[in-house]
Order: structure tokens, then C-alpha cells, then sequence
């Protein structure tokens, strides 16, 4: 996909999800092939600016509109994202057990929930609905995880 196609996705999504004009959103292409990501952002959340970060040297995931959706879903929940966040280093003490679960429980429920957001808007809006399956490839089969397990009986 060419990187001007890519812009006006971008472009599409920040309107679609009534983003601009209430916060500044600039899309940076990333070239280091040793990146890990295929997206993400950064953000100023007080002056509601944000740099959504997309990898064209190797990006592990096929879709990139998908990926400018899922990361500008991040955005659109953000502030949700610092209330949840607040409360637990409120709640728990740093270090703990406690505070590590609750960290852990977050942020699966949140990266599912904005992955889940992202497919419905992809499916609705898409020009490409193809998801995509990059981490699935990399991720060890069913049959992997339950190798050397004991049978109950």
C-alpha cells in the first residue's frame, strides 16, 4: 500500500471517529525495519495532540487500515484509559501482586475491547475487511500449549 493511500485512511478514520477538530492528530511513517510494532502512538493528552506511529519497513500485520483504526480507537478511549489507570495506582500499592493483576487484567480487557471496536468499524467502513492474522503466525499452535500437560482422570 502506497503511502499516500495510507494517508487518506488515515485521514478517513480521524473524521469517521470524530476526532478532528478536537484533537491534533498527525500520522508519522515509521522506516526502522528493527521497530517491533506495526503501530502505535504517542500523545499529549492535556493539549489533545497525538503522533500515530505506522511501521512501512516490516510491518507484522497485513491490514494497515486496520491498524490506523485499532490505534485511532486507543485514542478515542484514552481518557477511559487514564480513569481505569488512576484508579488502580491509587487503589494498589506499587510493586505489589495486586497492582500487577489488576495492570494485567486492564490492559488485556482494554487491547481486546479496542480490537473489537476496530473489527465492527473495519467491517462497516473498510475499504479492506480483510483482518488481519500477523500475530497469530507468530503465536504457538493449540496443540503447542497443552503439550506435556497430564491428562485428569
Amino acid at each position: 500500500m502506497e503511502k499516500t493511500e495510507i494517508t487518506a485512511l488515515f485521514e478517513k478514520y480521524i473524521r469517521k471517529l470524530r476526532l478532528t477538530p478536537a484533537w491534533d492528530i498527525r500520522l508519522e511513517f515509521v522506516e526502522d525495519p528493527a521497530w517491533p510494532k506495526t503501530g502505535d502512538f504517542k500523545i499529549d493528552c492535556d493539549d489533545r495532540k497525538a503522533i500515530l506511529l505506522l511501521n512501512t519497513a516490516n510491518p507484522t500485520q497485513e491490514n494497515l487500515e486496520e491498524v490506523i483504526v485499532h490505534e485511532l480507537m486507543h485514542i478515542k478511549l484514552y481518557p477511559l484509559d487514564q480513569v481505569t489507570e488512576s484508579l488502580i495506582t491509587n487503589c494498589f500499592e506499587e510493586g505489589s501482586r495486586a497492582s500487577a493483576f489488576a495492570y494485567q487484567q486492564f490492559f488485556t480487557a482494554l487491547e481486546q475491547t479496542v480490537e473489537e471496536l476496530a473489527k465492527c468499524f473495519l467491517l462497516e467502513f473498510g475499504e479492506n475487511r480483510e483482518f488481519s492474522y500477523g500475530r497469530c503466525r507468530k503465536a504457538r499452535s493449540f496443540n503447542d500449549l497443552y503439550e506435556g500437560l497430564k491428562a485428569i482422570e
